[in-house]
């Protein structure tokens, strides 16, 4: 793959050095190529063409393929927090039920299940240990009472990634569902819900994906479909479709369920262009460039002192490099970076945070590595 080529689709580089794409990434010129496609056919056309909602199937396909699902199983939301509280609210709960969580998931993670605690299900919250959490702890955190494991595929403060196959496969086997953040990994490192066991899914597109803000994509397994409660219906949740003038209460029998009403098609635009990138690529290079420029960076920072909190284990390392100085003050360095150098990380729970993407260059984590204070 011609890296340096690659840089083109991001306009960014001409900017920035930019390494925060767990944070908000920038678009890809695709993605912004997609959203000015969809303008113009807006501007001239409207709906009369058809190519709306023929390109909504096309972005629907794109997204299955990404995740190894079928089309039927996939849709799309304005953002992770949606998809996570489709679930949350849109499952039959009983008094002493209780969800297997971690003590670190992003709040959009957290806060949907908290909200079940007055209808009496309980948290079961497993600790972080030293930037990991262990998949034996999760596993035993289960127990009679647990309907659902919700946990993130890689946390956003540390990096470390679940193992999904086997979290998946003892779930499976103790009748457990399984409910996936995928934010932090679709478009970086592989997500496959059939070989993970996954039951529900939900990513927002504006992060390792590249493409825009609020617009996502929302997974439930087949088989799960007629026992998850649609809590947002309208027009598209129904076999009636476009027929206004009479009100069949009757669901469609696939993802198309939780569809409720008018798409964010502008938005669906750009996430297909975004896909079309990272499907052409490959994601196996995608994630193999991507972990030999963390483990680049993680080199070059322990060398300069810092300590570094992200497994770099093969199986549980990301696009995540979060690191500690015991001297420094974190934000008087992230605000000297992008003030001096023009170089963009983040500040996540007391620690450093790069996530450099597959467009990011050598030079540019060398350069990250010798512009930081030296302890």
């Amino acid at each position: 793959m011609d890296w340096e080529a690659l840089r083109a689709e991001f306009p960014i580089t001409r900017n920035y050095n930019f390494q925060d794409h767990a944070a908000v990434a920038p678009l890809c010129r695709r993605a912004a190529e997609a959203a000015r496609q969809y303008l113009r056919e807006a501007e001239e056309t409207s709906y009369l063409g058809g190519a709306f909602y023929r390109h909504i199937d096309q972005v629907r396909q794109q997204c299955a393929t990404l995740i190894n699902a079928n089309a039927d199983e996939v849709t799309f939301i304005k953002n992770t927090t949606e998809g996570l509280n489709f679930v949350a609210n849109g499952l039959s709960w009983n008094t002493g039920d209780n969800i297997v969580t971690t003590s670190v998931e992003y709040p959009a993670n957290r806060y949907p299940w908290q909200a079940l605690e007055s209808r009496g299900v309980k948290l079961n919250v497993v600790l972080e240990e030293e930037g990991r959490i262990p998949i034996e702890k999760l596993i035993a955190a289960i127990n009679s009472r647990t309907r659902l494991v919700a946990i993130s595929s890689v946390q956003f403060a540390s990096g470390y990634r679940t193992d999904l196959a086997t979290l998946g496969e003892h779930c499976t086997s103790k009748g457990v569902l399984l409910c996936v953040d995928a934010i932090q990994s679709l478009g970086a490192m592989p997500v496959d819900v059939r070989a993970m066991n996954i039951d529900f899914l939900a990513a927002d597109g504006h992060k390792w994906l590249c493409g825009p803000e609020g617009c996502g994509l929302f997974y439930v397994r087949k088989e799960l479909q007629g026992h998850l409660r649609p809590t947002c219906v309208g027009v598209f949740s129904m076999k009636q479709g476009t027929d206004f003038a009479h009100y069949r209460f009757e669901f469609h029998d696939d993802i198309r369920r939780y569809d409720g009403g008018a798409f964010n098609i502008m938005g669906i635009y750009a996430l297909g262009g975004a896909l079309d990138m990272i499907l052409e690529i490959g994601l196996q290079h995608v994630t193999a460039r991507i972990i030999a420029l963390t483990d680049r960076l993680v080199r070059g920072v322990r060398d300069k002192g810092y300590r570094v909190i992200s497994s770099r284990q093969p199986a549980e390392a990301s696009g995540i490099v979060s690191f500690i100085s015991d001297v420094h003050d974190h934000e008087e360095i992230r605000g000297h970076l992008k003030a001096e150098h023009r170089i963009v990380i983040s500040t996540r729970n007391g620690r450093l945070r790069a996530s450099p993407h597959v467009y990011n260059s050598e030079k540019e984590i060398d350069r990250l590595v010798e512009v930081l204070p030296r302890h």
